[in-house]
């Protein structure tokens, strides 16, 4: 369903090798096509549907509602459109941008809106409303099939009522900048918010609630996806507090925000869903695709184009300068000596890297890792690194990621660029636009996080 993957790139002379690098890359993108994931989590047999072990008798139910969040949002909907068909009675779903060319127009019972991300607002506010108003009319004859993907945590917001959207705002804002994890981030989140952390599950009660996950965070823990709305949430105010203090933002934030997490601290306001609650029993998950299932598709194409190829992990997490420096090493050793695997090699990574802002450069985690294994891989023949935003979109640019190879040092120093200083300034985005190595397939309309892929031939 999506475009075919086209490298673009001044590194790869090779046209056969491009074709192949090509073909790899677009493995690990189909399989990660939330339409197809769907179909593939939810099977239909006449009335009944299997997903998750568990079957479910569509005459059962009075009524089947599709929900759901995130900036795959559309591609899920069409692929539980495919299988659900005719027994759907309305929805609302919550993107970041309008897919352009879905071969299929969604029922018209599907209310499509759209939010902000990464920084929520009133977009995502008012999207929400409408999702938890047609939620809190739920009765227990009814099913509730949410579809949640990465970008959720900001489309799908509703904020406690003594907290501003301006305070959630500048929140998100100080903690994007501030080097924090995406799990402590939302350890925040979800204390502030009515439908993160189990909130949205408690408002479909006592419907019986169906979720498929498209995962974009490293490891997959579900109550960590898009703040892990229909699902238990192990942290606590103590927690949230703690990342405040960690990153030496508590005197920055709002004061509505502190006071909030203070008070739910010392036991005046109720926690987030626990594991074990009673609520959650009738609630099922299902990981329908993630970085993990991307990496592997993306191993077995580069085995059929007649790589040695493997995962390597798909925990990658740091800051993305030294994990850049990491993979170069990696590569410029399998370059050399033939290890871990000879040429001609495939080695796939996937995770999250994090980005502290030291200056005001354009570039994303994705650019500024691959900016990171310049100077290691300077030289090196035959060797280049990929890497790739799922989603299409690295940072605030119109990037997926950059290619560099042995050459990338000498065509930047040949133009007097130094990628050191392009470092410091964290103006990955600009050295590449210079050298034409920019990776840039477009919005894919799915997220299973970050790959990056390292290929010796």
């Amino acid at each position: 369903s999506m475009a075919a993957f086209q490298l673009q790139t001044h590194s790869i002379t090779n046209s056969s090798i491009q074709a192949q690098v090509n073909s790899v890359l677009q493995a690990a993108l189909d399989a990660a096509d939330p339409r197809a994931a769907v179909r593939a989590a939810l099977r239909r047999e006449g009335s009944r549907v299997i997903t998750g072990g568990q079957t479910l008798d569509l005459d059962d139910y009075q009524h089947v509602f599709v929900t759901g969040a995130g900036k795959a949002v559309t591609s899920m909907a069409a692929g539980a459109q495919d299988v659900l068909d005719d027994r759907i009675n309305g929805g609302v779903l919550i993107a970041k941008h309008r897919i352009a060319g879905d071969s299929e127009p969604l029922q018209s019972a599907l209310a499509i809106r759209t939010g902000e991300h990464p920084v929520p607002g009133e977009g995502s506010l008012s999207a929400t409303r409408e999702l938890v108003n047609l939620l809190s009319a739920c009765r227990s004859g009814d099913l509730v099939v949410c579809l949640i993907s990465g970008g959720g945590s900001a489309l799908l917001t509703l904020p406690q009522p003594d907290i501003s959207l301006d305070d959630i705002q500048e929140l998100t804002r100080l903690l994007l900048a501030s080097g924090a994890t995406i799990a402590e981030i939302n350890s925040l989140r979800k204390h502030l918010d009515q439908v993160k952390g189990g909130g949205l599950a408690r408002f479909a009660h006592p419907a019986r609630l169906v979720t498929l996950v498209l995962s974009d965070v490293v490891g997959s823990p579900l109550s960590a996806i898009a703040s892990g709305p229909t699902v238990a949430d192990p942290t606590t105010y103590a927690d949230a507090l703690a990342v405040l203090d960690r990153y030496s933002i508590a005197e920055r934030v709002p004061g509505a925000v502190r006071w909030a997490l203070e008070e739910g601290h010392l036991g005046f306001r109720p926690e987030t869903m626990k594991p074990g609650d009673p609520l959650l029993d009738s609630a099922l998950t299902v990981l329908a695709g993630s970085n993990q299932q991307s990496a592997q598709a993306a191993v077995e194409a580069a085995r059929r184009a007649g790589f040695q190829a493997q995962v390597l992990t798909t925990y990658l997490q740091g800051e993305a300068r030294q994990v850049g420096e990491v993979l170069g090493g990696i590569l410029r050793q399998c370059a050399e000596s033939g290890d871990p695997l000879p040429r001609p090699a495939c080695l796939v990574a996937g995770g999250e890297t994090t980005v502290t802002l030291r200056g005001d450069g354009l570039g994303g985690r994705n650019q500024e890792l691959a900016l990171g294994a310049v100077e290691m891989l300077a030289g090196v023949e035959r060797a280049m690194l990929i890497t790739l935003a799922t989603d299409g979109e690295d940072g605030p640019t119109d990037a997926a990621g950059a290619v560099v190879t042995g050459e990338t040092a000498a065509r930047a120093a040949a133009q007097n660029l130094n990628p050191r200083q392009f470092l410091t300034e964290n103006n990955a985005y600009a050295l590449f636009h210079v050298l034409d190595d920019l990776v840039r397939p477009g919005p894919t309309g799915t997220n299973v996080n970050d790959l990056a892929f390292l290929f010796t031939w």
